[in-house]
């Protein structure tokens, strides 16, 4: 049985947090929004 990827490894020498990144994909996979908007959100949100 193959062993599971760490998930810190994945996210290593990234510029945000995994919990932000993680938000990132699930607004844009959920929601179908933009990089664009999302990138305003993350604004207004100033993370």
């Amino acid at each position: 049985m193959p062993r599971a990827a760490d998930r810190d490894r994945i996210y290593y020498r990234r510029r945000y947090t995994p919990e932000v990144i993680e938000l990132c994909v699930r607004w844009y996979v959920t929601y179908r929004l933009s990089y664009r908007d999302i990138s305003a959100m993350m604004a207004e949100r100033h993370s």
